[in-house]
């Protein structure tokens, strides 16, 4: 059985890391801000504001502030600041074996899919696709903290995804499966392929969603995981919005989705909205869930935190 980390409560510490791309310090600052305004205390990682080209800091520099944030026992859950690029370069300095011996809840989306679903495979623990620091603002949709907290900050036995009102999930494929759900963002798993980390679909549910890559390049991504047998092993199929990602040679999203994916007979459910979109529903990657696409809903089936 899973992980499930301690609860998140109001008082409670906040680490904040980076774990890829740079994000400004006074983005950075004004996030935080947004974060103690909600009731949370906040330490930072010793290179959290780390700038070194197109990453924060050396691999060994971001893995050291992630196990240092495990390893405190003040911190209840770890905030990356973004995403970007590199998350994949910290993976060989991480202590599996100490995560899964100090749970906590971790968030986040686009690179650090990469690390929650390694954290599920290597530590056996749920994290959350959910919100990154660089989400915490004034303007953030009500929906997107809603989802957050659901999913942080409380204990239920069963939770259903559901997007915004007028914005309908789509289920393409009938079928009804249950089993944990893994994935995230598309071009970071094609990353792991051929590597320790390469993400584990078998018996699985994958959940993809991409953003700013013209379709073709997406249809490339696709057809390697397809290659790679990870459409094969898997049960089911959650499929996010592919946000800014222009139409190639005429071919748009919509059209991929029909052409490539009904075709693999999966149960398949389309258009929910998470990570990189507008709204941000919180997957609860490692958690198991039930895939309805005869009902069209899509189920958290156990709690995925823990009171202590």
């Amino acid at each position: 059985m899973a992980i499930k980390p301690p609860i998140l409560q109001s008082g409670d510490t906040i680490g904040i890391v980076t774990l890829g791309s740079p994000l400004p310090a006074s983005v950075i600052n004004s996030r935080i801000e947004t974060v103690r305004s909600l009731g949370f205390q906040v330490v930072l990682g010793d290179y959290v504001y780390a700038e070194d080209g197109f990453l924060a800091g050396t691999d060994q520099e971001r893995a050291s502030d992630l196990m240092n944030m495990f390893a405190d026992d003040q911190v209840k859950m770890i905030l990356p600041s973004r995403g970007g690029v590199g998350v994949a370069g910290i993976l060989p300095y991480l202590d599996f074996t100490f995560i899964q011996n100090h749970p906590k809840i971790l968030t986040g989306y686009s690179d650090i899919t990469v690390l929650q679903n390694v954290l599920a495979q290597y530590a056996n623990l749920i994290t959350f696709q959910s919100l990154l620091l660089i989400d915490f603002t004034m303007n953030t949709p009500a929906y997107n903290y809603n989802q957050f907290f659901s999913a942080t900050s409380v204990l239920s036995a069963q939770r259903q995804i559901q997007n915004p009102p007028g914005i309908p999930q789509i289920s393409r494929v009938p079928g009804n499966v249950t089993g944990s759900i893994v994935g995230g963002n598309l071009t970071s798993f094609v990353g792991t392929l051929g590597t320790p980390y390469e993400i584990d679909t078998k018996g699985k549910i994958l959940l993809l969603e991409e953003t700013h890559e013209p379709i073709n390049t997406v249809y490339r991504y696709l057809n390697h995981l397809k290659l790679a047998g990870k459409f094969q092993d898997c049960i089911g199929i959650v499929l996010g919005e592919c946000t800014e990602c222009p139409v190639a040679y005429g071919t748009s999203y919509e059209d991929l989705i029909n052409d490539f994916l009904v075709p693999l007979g999966k149960p398949l459910m389309t258009n929910v909205t998470t990570a990189h979109g507008t709204y941000k529903a919180a997957i609860p990657i490692g958690a198991t869930v039930n895939l309805d696409t005869v009902n069209n809903t899509l189920t958290v089936m156990e709690p995925v935190i823990s009171l202590t």
